[in-house]
């Protein structure tokens, strides 16, 4: 694992300037302790730092052919390597590393853009041929390892891992995106491909963008995408499901580093660490952080510990300052991150990265396997939507949904709003709802007439819409999944799991988000993963011989301590922060609706945990970003 960086000038023939290079790979240093690497030449210039994994004495990058007309810089690990490098050795290459990564550079002689493709992996990488004048890159088909990019006022093109290696640039044109911002109060990230800043993007998974010498534009194309449509099937699912699995662990077990797994109190990730553990050999240390509540996952942690003889480590989430990590949290992430279990990831990861290099985890599997409850609540409103006149459900359901009270403090069953909003709305748009934190009107009461105004015509919800339409009309359950895949899993999960482990130099692996496996999981028909309210049916009928009965029937549990306590007894606090300071700088809020919103949440009157987490998020980018300015000015004043 790695942090890569680059500098491409497409019309220029000068040589990217070696400091540059150097700050934009020192930016990213934690991504790849081990050590760093620069390559430049007319037109183009590559950095790279390392995290020794694999093939430690002779994978240093960039890495180049031997006779140096192609170069690559490249994050990540193919897992498919060896059985590459055979079927390429068979048509007259000749390698001169065991380094995974000397498959790209082959790879893309043999086969072209078409490359990508062909490869199991998690990655993103650039690769320049010199005597083609193309600069390709590419990542990875679920988005687990990042890329990101800008377009420079010089018209040179800048690529990195991370955000904070593009911003290390000081020619990077400065200042945000307003739809990213309400984006982002909407759904807790900032959707692919855009990010909090105006001038850097991302690429999306499973694309690869090709660039020319000459040209001033890139041309993006998609290599893989998830299936669209159910196919029948799925009666042997489970002991199919079984072997798919257990070749998806053994092949992320590739190491020339200690390697352990995550290990909480679900079926997805005990279901990889007993499969690890069986093909391990020795054994496995595994890692759990759990919460002093009826949330605690040690226990059952511990039960599946003792099961595979596991050296077993577990500690104490409980104790987190969550006020000082929304401080922390935009730092690592270069923007502002909605989902607070960041913050016991982090400490998993760091729990772990006191013992190995690389760990297994179990990501992925509520998205392939419709682990998630808002699948069984969108299939049971899209069977009413079927059965009520759309009339009836627009006109009479949507004026009960209006008219019925939020009860945040009454039993589940309840609190039947978002239920019957969603069944009021068509199925996107109710699905959307589901997942949407903060709604449009309440969003916009908090913006400033400014950033209203500079939003004006925008709806999240159309993304997702879009996304839907394109899978089977009659599969409600499909168009959820297809809709996550490409925006919760890529934008919120996967860049969690990446920045959190980076963040420490731990190399985290998931091998239920093998393509292979992920594209077979979603095309199974929908009674296979989602069947009398029980989601992840198939693969609780895989684990069944692998995880004790009381761990199958247990129910779902967030991976994060309850902060609403908290955040009602720390009201005065934040409501300093979020009145004041960098958010009444920024011009971007109504400072006196904020300042109810945390009244109420304080008060009582209601649960504001999820938006006031998010503006304090945001309050630490501000602060961040206000910090750096400064110190950019300081050391401006300083040279002059």
């Amino acid at each position: 694992m790695c942090g890569i960086a680059g500098l491409f000038h497409p019309f220029r023939p000068s040589v990217p300037p070696m400091r540059s290079l150097k700050a934009m790979a020192e930016a990213q240093r934690h991504r790849g302790p081990d050590g760093e690497g620069f390559h430049a030449e007319p037109h183009l210039g590559f950095g790279h730092r390392r995290l020794a994994i694999v093939d430690l004495a002779g994978g240093a990058q960039p890495m180049a052919t031997h006779d140096g007309a192609v170069v690559v810089t490249f994050n990540g690990e193919i897992y498919n390597h060896e059985a590459l490098r055979r079927m390429l050795e068979a048509r007259g290459h000749v390698f001169q590393s065991r380094s995974d990564t000397e498959v790209l550079l082959h790879g893309w002689r043999e086969w072209g853009a078409e490359m990508p493709a062909r490869l199991i992996g998690m990655f993103a990488f650039a690769l320049w041929d010199r005597r083609a004048g193309r600069l390709l890159l590419a990542r990875d088909p679920l988005g687990e390892k990042p890329l990101h990019y800008a377009w420079l006022p010089d018209g040179s093109f800048a690529f990195a891992s991370e955000i904070a290696g593009l911003k290390a640039l000081p020619e990077l044109p400065r200042g945000l995106d307003p739809v990213a911002l309400d984006d982002f109060l909407a759904l807790g990230y900032v959707p692919e491909p855009a990010t909090i800043h105006a001038a850097i993007r991302r690429l999306p998974p499973g694309h690869l963008m090709l660039l020319e010498l000459g040209e001033a534009h890139a041309t993006q194309q998609r290599y893989w995408a998830p299936p669209r449509v159910a196919v029948a099937g799925g009666a042997d699912a489970a002991e199919a499901l079984r072997c798919r699995l257990d070749a998806a662990v053994q092949a992320r077990m590739m190491a020339d580093v200690p390697l352990g797994a995550f290990l909480s109190g679900g079926i997805d990730s005990g279901a990889v660490t007993g499969l690890a553990a069986m093909a391990a050999g020795q054994p496995l240390a595994t890692f759990t952080i759990g919460f002093a509540d009826a949330a605690d996952e040690r226990p059952d942690a511990a039960m599946v510990a003792e099961r595979y003889g596991t050296r077993h480590v577990a500690e104490d989430g409980t104790t987190a300052d969550y006020l000082a990590m929304a401080r922390e949290i935009p730092r690592l992430f270069g923007e502002p991150f909605g989902d607070h279990s960041a913050v016991p990831t982090l400490a998993v990861a760091r729990l772990a990265r006191r013992h190995v290099t690389v760990a297994l985890s179990g990501d992925g599997g509520d998205e392939v396997f419709a682990g998630y409850r808002r699948y069984r609540f969108h299939m049971m409103a899209d069977a009413a939507r079927r059965l009520l006149p759309t009339r009836l459900r627009r006109g009479a359901v949507g004026a009960l949904a209006r008219a019925y009270p939020k009860l945040d403090r009454a039993p589940r069953w309840l609190r039947a709003k978002t239920t019957l909003t969603e069944i009021s709305l068509d199925s996107a748009l109710g699905y959307y709802g589901t997942v949407c934190r903060l709604a449009e009107e309440k969003r916009r009461a908090l913006f400033s007439p400014a950033q209203r105004a500079a939003v004006t015509g925008h709806d999240p919800s159309t993304r997702f819409a879009a996304l839907m339409a394109e899978c089977d009309p009659e599969d409600s359950l499909l168009q959820a999944q297809y809709a996550d895949l490409q925006t919760y899993l890529p934008g919120d999960i996967l860049t969690k799991v990446d920045r959190t482990s980076m963040a420490v130099s731990l190399e985290v692996r998931p091998p239920l988000l093998d393509p292979e496996l992920v594209g077979w999981g979603l095309a199974l028909p929908a009674a296979a993963k989602l069947r009398g309210g029980v989601g992840k049916r198939v693969l609780r009928e895989a684990a069944s011989a692998l995880l004790p009965a009381t761990l199958l029937q247990r129910r779902k549990r967030g991976f994060a301590t309850e902060l609403r306590g908290q955040f009602q007894a720390a009201a005065p606090q934040i409501r300093a922060r979020l009145t004041g300071g960098p958010m009444a700088a920024s011009g971007l809020f109504n400072l006196p609706a904020v300042g109810r919103l945390v009244d109420q949440h304080g008060n009582g009157d209601f649960d504001h945990t999820q938006a006031l987490w998010n503006l304090l998020v945001v309050e630490g980018f501000l602060l961040a970003e206000a910090t750096r300015s400064d110190e950019g000015s300081m050391a401006g004043r300083r040279v002059a």
